[in-house]
């Protein structure tokens, strides 16, 4: 296969991984930034530009979409698939994912296990808001926000207050989540890929901090997951659409708890963690599904036959 990898950043872990997975399984791969790609849409005939190339010939993409180009990234990718090329994740659920707040009413609604949360427009709720969540203290979380940025613990009612209304104040959406005193600043990243779970790792905050993620200092081991906990990955990453991702928990008196799910999660901690060569999952996936395809087309090809042979 020719696969492409999108991702602005060809010196990535994340990248560079995914590149020699591919390369050692013999296929060719290439790097491309989908930030500078752009499309032809016309009848019949859709097409992608890259630096002045027809991107045609590609069997697979492998979507590497950070959450500052979401909506264009998700435009290429969508490209791609009217183009008939196999991604890694489709389109629509990258975008499912990216949005917060829509993440966590699908997995709601599925009866999936998350932390109670609120969502207001306007200050002028804050009082309720804090005592649908259950009181300080509690966690304030941009809906923007990656790698810990904009999550903020608020100890007090006061404090949770004042920052509320200073985010609504710069105009910011937020959440509102029940702090879960049981995790004790850690928390549970299972890697899924093709519905099953094919790594996990318990990630654990730096002292005087409670944001567990490895980029703001957090540390990773290797964890063996119960089954709730692994039933809980998957139904998440299935109602959400997704192939290949990160599904971050807690644990809770009241079982996991999903606190969110990345469509394109790192695999520098996962790998070095588990010590297991995650980028040739995703690459294996892909091979499946080009296979399926491949055993699907001289069907087509025979039924178009006996349709004109009737004629």
């Amino acid at each position: 296969m020719k696969i492409a990898v999108l991702s602005t950043v060809k010196s990535l872990y994340s990248t560079r991984r995914l590149v020699e997975a591919a390369q050692q399984r013999g296929h060719e791969c290439v790097v491309i930034d989908h930030s500078k790609c752009y499309v032809g849409i016309q009848q019949g005939k859709p097409s992608i530009h890259y630096k002045g190339q027809d991107l045609s010939g590609i069997d697979a993409i492998i979507p590497r979409i950070g959450a500052s180009v979401t909506f264009y990234g998700s435009a290429i990718v969508r490209q791609f698939e009217v183009m008939d090329v196999i991604s890694a994740n489709p389109s629509q659920a990258i975008t499912r994912s990216r949005d917060k707040l829509r993440c966590l009413q699908i997995l709601s609604g599925a009866g999936i296990g998350l932390p109670i949360t609120g969502f207001a427009r306007t200050a002028s709720d804050v009082d309720d808001l804090i005592s649908m969540v259950g009181g300080a203290p509690l966690v304030i979380k941009l809906l923007e926000g990656t790698q810990g940025i904009g999550v903020v613990l608020a100890e007090t009612k006061k404090a949770a207050s004042s920052v509320i209304e200073a985010f609504y104040g710069l105009g910011n959406n937020i959440l509102i989540q029940e702090f879960i005193k049981e995790s004790k600043g850690s928390d549970i990243r299972a890697f899924v890929v093709d519905g099953k779970v094919v790594g996990a790792m318990k990630r654990t905050a730096k002292e005087g901090e409670f944001r567990s993620n490895i980029h703001r200092g957090g540390t990773a081991q290797v964890i063996r997951l119960s089954k709730a906990e692994r039933e809980t990955a998957i139904a998440a990453a299935a109602q959400l659409g997704l192939t290949v991702c990160g599904v971050d928990m807690i644990p809770s008196d009241r079982g996991p708890l999903v606190l969110e799910v990345n469509s394109s999660p790192g695999l520098e901690g996962i790998e070095k963690a588990t010590k297991k060569d995650i980028a040739s999952e995703i690459i294996q996936y892909l091979e499946r599904q080009h296979e399926m395809k491949q055993a699907q087309m001289p069907k087509v090809v025979k039924k178009k036959k006996k349709r004109e042979s009737k004629l």
